[in-house]
């Protein structure tokens, strides 16, 4: 299929001997934990023995089959502990001998709670790295309450800025703020493991709350009301520091973005669109002036753009070096050249749905690059490797532990 490569041999990746526990639970921690497997650490994936990961439970479902779990939980070797109950915790403790890092996104306080607070894992393993992601953070007056994706969208001022002046703030309609955040826990963790390694450091705790992850992307909003007082606002699918820029509709009814935010894409988009005169009006010289006529500029453009196709528009824009996109949805993915030529997505061979594609390894590199040597795996199934393979359980221990419903 177009867009897509056959699965490479496993390569043994940059974070191959690394291991990490991943005690987390649907997409914050298990997507750090992911990212940090697809680059070939050794990824042990913890799930209650009755409910699983949450992510199991969401859609999109195939067949039974949870699409998204096939996706992030790739990599990860999965096994099935109880970690509320006494023998659970204690079998954590073995699990995490040796283990780099543990990554956990339960509310603060229920690792304490399970007996299995920092000072216990520290004690039996000094040098683990351990993230700690939660809605709020690990301290402050909100550190107890619950908090998921949307919920940190809009408490970092994100959801405050999506949609029209007039209309009410809109969410992303993604888990954006998990998934940004599990990009900052896979990112502090190699942080962490360099500060420990390469500067012979100790293990130490990451306190990762999703409302500053986003919050973090905001960037100049801070320095800008304190500063001016000014506070950042919805303006629609313009931005409020270029002009022009939005999302014009064709005319055979597709759309294109782009925003004219350096000098030279403005100079190139009057090229395109033949509009020499622009460039010298007065009221469109510089940045600042078209921002302050943003709604006229973007007229201008909007009825050109209008009056083209798509194809017409993307010729004319490519050959004048115009910086846009066509706004593209899955279909348009698939059929896309750029991402066939960057395998961007991979077909991997799974037991439950015969192969699958995916989004592929990223980022790349040249000399230890990554791989997915897998799907998403049934509840338990590295359980006998683990356990009887790598902790050494004999086999009457297991079975005990599974009549208590401890695995």
């Amino acid at each position: 299929m177009s867009g897509t490569a056959e699965r490479p041999r496993p390569g043994k990746g940059p974070l191959a001997g690394v291991r990490v526990i991943d005690a987390g639970n649907l997409v914050a921690a298990p997507f750090a934990a992911v990212l940090l497997a697809d680059l070939g650490a050794d990824v042990i994936k913890i799930e209650h023995p009755v409910h699983g990961d949450g992510q199991r439970k969401l859609e999109p479902i195939h067949q039974g089959i949870p699409l998204w779990w096939k996706s992030i939980a790739r990599n990860k070797r999965c096994v099935t502990l109880d970690l509320g109950k006494p023998q659970g915790a204690a079998v954590f403790k073995d699990l995490i001998k040796g283990a780099d890092a543990i990554i956990e996104n339960y509310r603060p306080g229920t690792f304490e709670r399970w007996g299995l607070g920092y000072d216990v894992i520290r004690a039996v393993e000094p040098r683990a790295v351990l993230l700690r992601i939660s809605g709020f953070g690990q301290t402050g007056p909100y550190r107890t309450r619950a908090g998921f994706g949307r919920v940190a969208e809009a408490m970092s001022g994100l959801t405050h800025l999506i949609g029209d002046p007039d209309g009410p703030p809109m969410s992303p309609g993604y888990p954006l703020g998990d998934l940004v955040t599990g990009l900052f826990g896979a990112f502090s963790v190699v942080t962490a493991l360099y500060q420990r390694d390469a500067l012979h450091g100790p293990g130490q705790v990451i306190d990762l709350a999703l409302y500053e992850s986003l919050f973090r992307l905001m960037d100049f909003d801070a320095i800008q009301y304190d500063k001016t007082g000014v506070v950042h606002t919805r303006c629609g699918n313009q931005v409020a520091y270029a002009a022009p820029s939005s999302t014009y509709r064709t005319r055979d009814g597709k759309y294109i973005t782009m925003a004219a935010s350096s000098h030279n894409v403005w100079l190139r988009l009057c090229d395109a669109m033949d509009r020499k005169d622009l460039p010298v009006n007065p009221k469109y010289e510089t940045n600042v002036s078209r921002v302050t006529h943003s709604d006229e500029i973007n007229q201008v453009v909007a009825e050109w753009i209008g009056a083209r196709t798509r194809d017409e528009v993307v010729e004319r824009f490519d050959a004048h070096g115009v910086a846009f996109s066509v706004i593209y949805d899955i279909t348009d993915i698939f059929a896309d050249p750029q991402y066939a030529a960057r395998e961007t997505m991979i077909r991997v061979a799974d037991p439950d749905l015969g192969e699958a594609i995916v989004p592929n390894v990223i980022p790349k590199f040249s000399e230890t690059p990554g791989a997915i040597e897998f799907l998403g795996p049934a509840i338990g199934a590295h359980n006998d490797d683990i356990y009887r393979g790598e902790l050494g359980y004999s086999a009457d221990k297991i079975e005990a532990l599974r009549n208590a419903g401890v695995i």
